[in-house]
């Protein structure tokens, strides 16, 4: 599986859990993207996806959370697919549950040299308390009708995401336009201009 760096880093699934999904890419290609490929786009993930406030320091972040952020990501990533092409297998929802069943990390309200409050945790940042919240935010998803009516599967051709569809009329067919959405328009394009030639 192929590396990516800090700045593929993507949150436009609409749910923490399905943006820990989408750190993995192209799955149905022939090279799929690992967007967690190391500590540090572990740590870039944390703060972008907002499981940890800006100014946490994330040193005791190492392989070990990686190990485990990644088996979760697979874990979350066959209950999803499952669950939305029917239904998830008991073992993979009770791993699920022993992850949600951890309390998830305190939030406190810490007061800046100029007196600003800002939003910081209780104590230092505990994997099991963080992978918990992401797990709660799948059950809650899953267990939610109005939630899991709007799961959609992105319809780019080597793209495996699952994303929110929170648009007006339900019309998203891509887990972002930019990305998946701007292959196929190339591709479309590409078509039109050199169409195939028909035998004679």
């Amino acid at each position: 599986m192929a590396s990516a760096s800090a700045y593929d880093l993507r949150f436009d699934s609409g749910r923490i859990c399905l943006d820990l999904v989408a750190t993995v890419g192209g799955r149905l290609s022939e090279s799929p993207v690992d967007r967690l490929a190391g500590v540090e786009p572990l740590r870039a993930w944390l703060l972008g996806a907002g499981l940890v406030p800006g100014s946490t320091p994330l040193e005791s972040v190492d392989h070990r959370w990686l190990i485990r952020f990644r088996a979760a990501r697979d874990l979350l990533h066959r209950i999803v697919h499952t669950e939305v092409d029917g239904h998830a297998a008991d073992a993979d929802l009770e791993r699920m549950n022993a992850l949600a069943s951890t309390a998830p990390p305190a939030p406190r309200a810490a007061r800046t040299p100029d007196g600003t409050l800002v939003l910081a945790l209780a104590g230092k940042p505990d994997c099991g308390a963080l992978l918990s919240q992401i797990a709660r935010d799948a059950v809650q998803l899953l267990t939610d009708p109005v939630a899991r009516g709007q799961l959609r599967r992105c319809e780019g051709e080597t793209c495996s995401l699952v994303y929110l569809d929170t648009s007006r009329g339900r019309r998203r067919r891509w887990c972002s336009s930019e990305v998946c959405g701007n292959r196929e328009r190339v591709a479309r394009h590409r078509r039109r201009a050199n169409p195939p030639l028909s035998a004679e």
